[in-house]
């Protein structure tokens, strides 16, 4: 399940597909600060494309493809589907496939590649995103799956970007209250001591979400565990190699019941987090007195304050990185989703489109056009519609480590069941290990 199927009961895509932080494109979209290189002619020549992309995202990939198409000749058809999953697979199992398939879940796309039908992009890619995205390494391995034969290849170009590792703010609240912005973890515990020193909330916290209760929660945990432990242990916990029981899982639940269960810490008390909508959560910044001074949560929750975003263009409400240990020395972790293009029928043509997905030039067109992040280190950030999306990029540019989000790279069971479930049931009282344990007793099942 992705990033925005997990709010589809909370009937929240529509307010994500709406929201975008301001800033009008430009009137040739093409014109970006960046050139492109030669991509070749091939006039006429019809590249198919399947995605799950619909709205205002739809909207925005066929622009940024029409700069290939005025490049080249080449005729782009895409094809979008909120059952796109289902559809691909379809497809690609009746030999009735798209020349590229942009998938929202790296799991599907590994297991397809498994499958025998995608094409690897090569080395040549590979090498050229480890040197030229922020955190490179951790790209090419979001998109390097085992072939039928168990072999490793680089199969899925990562494009557009979603970050989760920010945590949002009133400046004006911590100006009056002289709160400085944490530049690591132990500086963020301190700052929070220091707001309920001072009589305020530090965080406001939600997880209820319909039927996706709990993933919140999840993402909380995705993040400390990659501030609290390595990626390589955050890669076998995703695979359930390190058990949901081990020290390192539970000392990630433990770090995050110091933040949820605290009743200092969380606006309402700890009670008050199983029975919050994650989206009425934020709305506790805007109150009089403010509920809380922060809330952690991705670039897409301003959809959900009181003004549908304007905040934030408005300078109301900011954010800055959810910061990591300093003890720790793990670097700059980010935890993010995104979409990965795969070449599912081979031709000259779409060769070259991969190649237009290294142009810095091709990022900047959907800069300019809002919802939109990359890792690409040449891309000019002038490119950004707004200051919003210009500083979360650079949060994307100078990570050190990217992580997809966890639950979406487990089995459903998990991922979207036990983890969620569980997670709730920590919110109501129950302890960790027990939390734990369930987690993994129901992973123990599905093997």
């Amino acid at each position: 399940m992705t990033f925005y199927s997990k709010m589809l009961g909370a009937a929240a895509t529509a307010a994500v597909a709406s929201f975008a932080f301001a800033g009008a494109a430009q009137a040739d979209v093409c014109n970006t600060p960046s050139k492109l290189g030669d991509m070749g002619n091939f006039n006429g020549e019809v590249i198919t494309i399947a995605g799950s992309m619909q709205g205002k995202d739809e909207e925005n990939l066929l622009a940024t493809v029409s700069c290939f198409e005025k490049a080249t000749g080449a005729v782009i058809k895409y094809s979008g589907s909120r059952d796109f999953a289902a559809l691909i697979v379809a497809d690609l199992r009746s030999n009735n496939a798209p020349n590229i398939a942009i998938f929202p879940q790296p799991g599907l796309a590994g297991d397809m590649a498994k499958e025998g039908h995608l094409t690897p992009l090569g080395d040549d890619l590979a090498d050229w995103m480890t040197n030229n995205y922020g955190a490179g390494s951790s790209w090419v391995a979001l998109g390097t799956y085992g072939d039928s034969d168990g072999k490793d290849h680089f199969y899925g170009f990562p494009f557009k970007k979603d970050l989760k590792s920010l945590v949002w703010y009133l400046p004006e609240q911590f100006e009056d209250n002289g709160y400085e912005i944490p530049q690591s973890m132990e500086d963020l515990i301190a700052l929070s001591d220091q707001m309920v020193s001072d009589g305020n909330t530090p965080w406001c916290i939600g997880v209820e979400s319909g039927n996706a209760t709990g993933w919140t929660a999840t993402d909380w945990m995705e993040d400390l565990m990659l501030r609290t432990t390595s990626p390589e242990n955050y890669d076998r916990w995703v695979s359930n190699e390190l058990p949901f029981n081990s020290p390192e899982v539970l000392n990630a639940m433990k770090v995050y019941g110091q933040f949820s269960r605290n009743d200092d810490y969380v606006a309402g008390g700890s009670a008050a987090v199983a029975t919050t909508f994650f989206g009425d959560a934020p709305k506790g910044l805007f109150s009089s007195p403010p509920k809380c001074m922060m809330h952690r949560q991705a670039s897409f929750i301003p959809a959900f304050f009181p003004e549908k975003g304007k905040e934030v263009e408005d300078g109301i409400a900011d954010f800055f990185y959810f910061p990591p240990y300093e003890s720790a020395n793990l670097g700059n972790p980010v935890l993010g989703a995104g979409t990965i293009y795969t070449m599912t029928k081979d031709s000259p043509a779409t060769r070259a489109f991969f190649q237009y997905l290294t142009e810095a030039s091709t990022h900047e067109v959907w800069m300019s056009q809002g919802q939109f992040l990359t890792a690409h280190k040449g891309a000019d950030p002038s490119a950004y519609s707004s200051p919003a999306l210009r500083k979360q990029g650079e949060i994307l540019v100078n990570a050190t480590t990217f992580r997809f989000d966890a639950s979406d790279l487990m089995p459903g069971a998990i991922g979207a069941g036990a983890f969620w479930s569980e997670m709730t049931a920590f919110a109501n009282g129950q302890d960790a290990q027990t939390t734990a344990d369930n987690i993994q007793a129901a992973w123990d099942a599905i093997k």
